[in-house]
């Protein structure tokens, strides 16, 4: 980030005739911090975000807003279970409607109650844009100083039909946009959106890993599957497969059926055969997952969401991996596991990607790559009948899975920022995206 980029930026957080954010919480003797994520990866991010702002501020720092565990872990008292907005689709949100409304209103209610400095919504994009253009409508309806508004992970305009142009009017409540691909700033500029690209939160494992004695080789983390097998009594002689069935209850109701099916389908190829189900911090999810699995045609063992390390060995003991698209693609990607990639919604929701959608594939690395490095299983192909000669091939065709080993490095290396000095990728320690915003906001307000 040059100086021209910050000048730019600078003028873009203060306001003609009124004091900067700097100035008002060295004032008020407090930085204050809304913030806003909807779901577990959002939880996660905010959370690594609320750490390290605290530790680095020059001032001291107070939260509120909507979060989950991780964010409750740092001291934030979410105004209400993150859960209830936890809903991606379009007929998938329906019945969920009339609580979306009630929670915008409340969460409305409260940042305007708390007066913010910053607010900080984190991906969701349904929610978090309504929230925020609803929020300076009312700050100017009261003739108030609004406070800057950031959002990180900008909306997926490069995979949607006429996606682009939705980014003109994003300028009008968005004051900043922290982006996670290579390619995303460059267009949020020049539709009128100051962005900067903070890399990949994903890559922030690497980071976290590292500082726990955990073996980290630049953008490839190797965890201990030995460890992990001891842990949970898994038989050296077991092939393990890693489930990752997602991290909204919406998704995994529907998937979880799925994967079970396939594991029935498999069992019989391998002398034993145990399945690691990852289980994210979801209330809901937990409970769910934990009522479904006891009637499972193999083996099962759950892996908590929330611990990084736990969750890299049980990677490195897994043969590979079975997963909804999101996040989870890039960590395995970061782990080296092979996997098939799947996804099903309701068919309405699936018209509508069809219709609009733009680009071939579903997961990011595919996407990034312009290639179909990971086997995708999409809509109505996504079946037991489907998944399972796929998981198959994948476990015994050395080359199929060196295709994605080998595709790994370059995909991650794609997904964090330039070296500012030498124009390099940024290496392991100054390369995560928690201190790249933090970069940006300690300018206002040290």
């Amino acid at each position: 980030m040059n100086s021209r980029f910050f000048r730019v930026v600078k003028r873009s957080l203060s306001v003609s005739g009124r004091e900067s954010v700097r100035d008002l919480a060295s004032k008020d003797g407090e930085l204050r911090v809304f913030l806003v994520a909807g779901e577990v990866s959002g939880d996660i991010i905010a959370s690594r975000f609320m750490n390290s702002l605290e530790r680095l501020s020059p001032i001291p720092v107070r939260f509120a807003g909507v979060g989950g565990l991780m964010m409750s872990r740092q001291g934030l008292n979410s105004l209400f279970p993150m859960e209830d907005i936890a809903v991606m689709g379009i007929w998938e949100l329906l019945p969920h409607l009339s609580m979306f409304k009630l929670r915008l209103k409340e969460t409305i209610e409260s940042a305007l109650t708390f007066r913010p400095h910053v607010v900080l919504t984190v991906d969701s994009k349904g929610f978090s844009f309504r929230f925020l253009k609803k929020l300076r409508a009312r700050y100017g309806e009261q003739r108030l100083a609004s406070p800057q508004h950031f959002h990180y992970v900008a909306p997926s305009f490069w995979a949607w039909s006429g996606g682009e142009a939705r980014l003109k009017g994003l300028s009008e409540f968005v004051d900043h946009m922290f982006c996670i691909l290579p390619f995303e700033a460059e267009v949020c500029r020049s539709n009128g959106l100051a962005a900067t690209f903070v890399g990949h939160p994903t890559l922030e494992d690497a980071l976290e890993l590292k500082i726990n004695k955990c073996i980290v080789n630049e953008w490839k983390v190797q965890g201990d599957g030995e460890k992990f097998r001891k842990n949970y009594g898994i038989s050296s002689e077991s092939t393990i497969i890693s489930l990752l069935p997602g991290s909204r209850l919406q998704e995994v109701t529907r998937m979880l059926s799925i994967f079970a099916r396939t594991m029935e389908l498999l069992k019989n190829a391998f002398s034993e055969l145990t399945a690691v189900i990852h289980v994210a911090p979801n209330m809901h999810v937990e409970e769910y997952i934990g009522k479904a699995v006891h009637e499972w045609p193999v083996s099962v063992v759950l892996v908590p969401g929330g611990s990084p390390c736990m969750r890299y060995n049980s990677f490195s003991a897994s043969r590979l991996a079975l997963c909804t698209s999101g996040t989870v693609a890039v960590e395995l990607q970061l782990a080296r596991l092979p996997c098939v990639v799947a996804y099903r919604a309701h068919l309405l929701t699936e018209w509508f990607i069809r219709y609009k959608a733009k680009i071939p594939y579903i997961s990011l690395p595919n996407i990034v790559l312009d290639s179909p490095i990971i086997p995708e299983a999409l809509f109505e192909v996504c079946t037991p009948s489907r998944l399972a000669p796929l998981l198959i091939d994948l476990m015994h065709d050395e080359s199929l899975r060196w295709k994605q080993v080998s595709a790994a490095e370059k995909f991650l290396n794609l997904l964090h920022p330039l070296d500012r000095i030498s124009g390099s990728p940024a290496r392991l320690w100054n390369a995560n995206s928690t201190s790249a915003v933090l970069t940006l906001l300690q300018f206002f307000i040290s």
